[in-house]
């Protein structure tokens, strides 16, 4: 499964690591990604989602069942 956030979308990025001597290497910058449970309360079951940290602060401030809308509406929730 690819390192994608499933509430912001956020995936991963490249770049270059730069040394001393400006030499520039390849490199990736992942997500801080979670994979974790919540419980939703309108569907009355609980999902597995996997989040970044923005996702988690995200989901603290909207909650949970507008946070899924959200991601629903942009695409960004996958089974």
């Amino acid at each position: 499964m690819s390192k994608i956030c499933q509430i912001t979308g956020k995936r991963a990025m490249r770049g270059c690591n730069v040394s001393h001597s400006k030499r520039h290497t390849k490199r990736v910058f992942d997500v801080n990604l979670f994979h974790k449970k919540f419980y939703w309360v309108e569907q009355d079951c609980w999902i597995s989602l996997n989040v970044s940290a923005a996702g988690l602060k995200t989901i603290n401030k909207m909650g949970l069942d507008a946070a899924l809308k959200q991601a629903a509406e942009k695409g960004y929730l996958y089974a």
